[in-house]
């Protein structure tokens, strides 16, 4: 028998070698594995820094890191959250976060185009049948019983938070749509959310577009009357998930992330799916997730059921719309000229 077992010794690998002394010294009843450390314990997690925004649309994000999906991917997680979506792209560009999940910006397309940060996946996207920015006239201005439809707004003076924003750019599609000239709208900066429902309630502007979340109250209290959501009549990738320029160097990193992001997002097109009028009801399947979005977003259960944007499960991006933002954007002047959508996104993740 002694010989047997030597030979036996004698065909193992180096690494069985290791197992079988350390099964010999192990206490009786205690598990070889619980003395031996693995590979995966003993490396250290990649820390990454993700700048995002307090908002319902980060909800896949938030339900990826709150659910510790990252964990199995060997990445430590730490979420910086920024005010607006502009700072966060200016953030990844400059190295100070690895990672930003939030909405396109001008700048955003400015500083991928000239290489110093690049998109890896899509997030929110205004989709039919899910409510996010309305098309709303002012039910004070002069001439809101002309205004019926949202090709109405064609001539009209409409508020929006800043040129070149999510709104403009909405704007500038139901344009495109109607075949209006876009010139013809007298299109009012205000610069903030709370500035344009001030002129909405005042009947200073004849229409604006906003969020659900601010256009219902105006709504609800008779300032304002719904002509229709943006989603509806022009659906477009409104955000999106992009690295720095050190992160791009680090494929196998980005493709770990996006692992971990994918589940989070799985789980929020789960809460998507009970949706019914733009709202998700509160029962014991959708409590979690909702909560968990609510802790990240500063917000109650009840806000943050109202109007929850639509996400690709998989985190897919509208690659066409892209390249429709970049060039309208270029073509209005708000972004730099020589670049394509080939140069904003990676076409490693981005299929």
């Amino acid at each position: 028998m002694r010989n047997i077992l030597r030979g036996m010794l004698g065909v193992l690998a180096p690494s069985a070698l290791i197992m079988v002394t350390v099964m010999r010294l192990v206490a009786p009843g205690a598990q070889a594995a619980d003395f031996i450390p693995t590979a995966q314990a003993a490396e250290k997690p990649d820390v990454v820094k993700v700048g995002i925004l307090r908002l319902a649309s980060s909800g896949g994000m938030f339900i990826a890191v709150d659910r510790g999906y990252f964990a199995p991917e060997n990445i430590d997680v730490q979420l910086v959250f920024f005010d607006a979506a502009q700072p966060i792209a200016v953030a990844a560009a400059s190295g100070d976060v690895d990672f930003g999940v939030t909405a396109f910006t001008t700048g955003l397309f400015n500083l991928a185009g000239h290489g110093a940060l690049t998109v890896v996946a899509g997030q929110s996207r205004e989709t039919k049948g899910y409510p996010l920015i309305a098309y709303l006239a002012a039910t004070h201005a002069p001439a809101v019983a002309a205004i019926q439809a949202p090709k109405d707004l064609a001539g009209r003076t409409v508020a929006v938070t800043q040129l070149g924003s999510t709104f403009h750019y909405s704007l500038g599609l139901l344009a495109r749509k109607y075949q209006f000239p876009l010139a013809s709208v007298r299109i009012m900066p205000m610069q903030s959310l709370t500035n344009v429902a001030a002129a909405v309630k005042g009947g200073t502007v004849d229409g604006a577009l906003l969020p659900v979340t601010t256009a219902r109250p105006l709504i609800d209290g008779g300032d304002a009357r719904l002509l229709g959501w943006v989603g509806d009549e022009t659906p477009w990738q409104l955000g999106a998930v992009f690295v720095s320029h050190a992160t791009e160097a680090k494929p196998a990193l980005i493709a770990r992330f996006l692992t971990a992001y994918r589940r989070g997002m799985h789980d929020y097109a789960a809460l998507l799916g009970q949706e019914k009028d733009g709202v998700v009801p509160v029962t014991a399947e959708t409590r979690p997730g909702l909560e968990t979005i609510a802790k990240y977003a500063q917000a109650t259960i009840d806000q943050i059921r109202v109007g929850l944007p639509y996400a690709d499960p998989d985190g897919k991006l509208d690659v066409a719309d892209v390249a429709n933002q970049i060039k309208w954007n270029q073509e209005m002047g708000f972004v730099d000229k020589g670049f394509d959508v080939d140069k904003v996104i990676d076409r490693r993740f981005v299929k």
